[in-house]
């Protein structure tokens, strides 16, 4: 790591970020890894499944704008400390009552959103140390948190085996406690935080195209890598006849592909640019989708396509958030909310149509290929706005690298 980058911020705090976001991420898609044994005990069809791994998805969305407008006002350390400890009463509340029934998954959902939703706290407060050269790679490295998915599908359907899903959900709040407390003394808000802004100034943000144009780059990367992440364990179970475990393991090592690569992804667009990195990846992501709705025969031949996309998309984060504090570092606070916001929604958009395509058609392959649509989407926008982001964000926003 280069010497400048370990003087210029506070590596605690980024420590603490990235921790805090790890296992947050962790317990977001627990559902994901579960889902096996939950369909099992409570009897659920294809696209009640997809449903029940999407909503902790979308409700982490939603409520990543709320954190985000919440971080703007009153800081990321103590908005982090409250929504972490929500989550901890959520999931003992849920371990004691216990889940007997699909609606119930669906509630338990919305409590591990907020989870999800630790994204809006652990950016802003690992990016507000970092100035703007370093940037793709401070957030990169907070990002890396993403990995906590992995931790989700590698343990959670043995733990299942050995002592009942239910009791998996109870067992969760003892590693987020462990964390809360680090995070608690260890982390510290930037003195060069923004100060807050009156609420209308937020909602002012989406009269603004760059806005639009990174929320939708956001869902399209973040919202593979998520999608994928909690849907995994289930199709790999119901396409190749895997055991829960062997699935989960599977998941864990493609989703550690892309969460591993996203410091990567940050630093390599620091010294080429955001935007030639994200047109590279997207293009890498369309393909791989592609080649995966055709419905590869064995699990021998998906896996290796599978790491590839998930390793383009990995990378596409820490790109996209290589740029986004370049363009609104005043506002960054609540425009990781709403990007955040938008990868979560492409996340819940590829959760759900994966369990409805197959309960409609019998298939999973249509809704990979409309997910590659969107990433070949996605490459045309980004090229399309290459040129205007390079002549203007230099002289207004004195930009690093775009």
């Amino acid at each position: 790591m280069h010497k400048g980058f370990l003087k210029a911020g506070h590596l605690p705090t980024l420590f603490a970020s990235f921790l805090y976001f790890d296992l947050s991420f962790m317990v977001w898609v627990l559902l994901g890894p579960l889902g096996v044994a939950i369909a099992r005990a409570l009897h659920l069809d294809p696209a009640h499944k997809g449903l029940m791994v999407a909503t902790p998805v979308l409700a982490g969305a939603a409520l990543r704008v709320v954190l985000g407008l919440l971080v703007d006002r009153f800081k990321a350390r103590r908005v982090g400390i409250g929504a972490q400890i929500v989550v901890i009463v959520g999931l003992l509340t849920a371990w004691a009552i216990g889940i007997d029934s699909f609606p119930a998954t669906l509630l338990l959902g919305c409590v591990l959103g907020l989870a999800g939703a630790s994204f809006a706290v652990a950016l802003p407060l690992a990016s507000a140390w970092y100035p703007p050269e370093y940037q793709g790679t401070a957030l990169g490295i907070a990002g890396a948190g993403n990995s906590g998915t992995v931790l989700a599908a590698l343990f959670a359907p043995t733990l299942a085996i050995a002592f009942g899903w239910q009791n998996v959900i109870g067992l969760a709040a003892i590693p987020l406690t462990v964390v809360l407390a680090i995070f608690f003394w260890v982390a510290k808000d930037s003195p060069s935080t923004p100060a807050p802004k009156p609420l209308a100034a937020y909602f002012a943000l989406l009269r603004i195209g760059d806005c639009w144009w990174f929320m939708f780059f956001y869902s399209v990367t973040f919202g593979g890598f998520v999608g994928l992440a909690s849907s995994l364990t289930i199709y790999f179970n119901d396409a190749y006849g895997l055991s829960p475990v062997v699935a989960g393991y599977c998941t864990a090592a493609v989703v550690f592909a892309g969460s591993m690569v996203r410091p990567l992804g940050g630093a390599v667009a620091d010294r080429v640019g955001g935007v030639r990195a994200l047109a590279v990846l997207y293009a890498v992501a369309a393909c791989a989708f592609a080649a995966i709705a055709t419905g590869l025969p064995t699990i021998y031949m998906a896996m290796p396509v599978f790491i590839i996309g998930m390793l383009a998309l990995g990378m596409g984060n820490g790109s996209v958030f290589q740029l986004v504090p370049q363009r609104f570092r005043r506002e960054i606070g609540v425009m990781t909310g709403l990007v955040g916001m938008s990868g979560g929604v492409g996340g819940f958009y590829l959760a759900s149509s994966l369990g409805y395509a197959k309960q409609i058609t019998g298939s999973y392959g249509p809704g990979f290929l409309v997910f590659a649509i969107l990433a070949a989407i996605a490459l045309a926008s980004v090229s399309g706005v290459r040129r205007r982001w390079r002549t203007t964000w230099g002289e207004l926003y004195g930009a690093a690298r775009v």
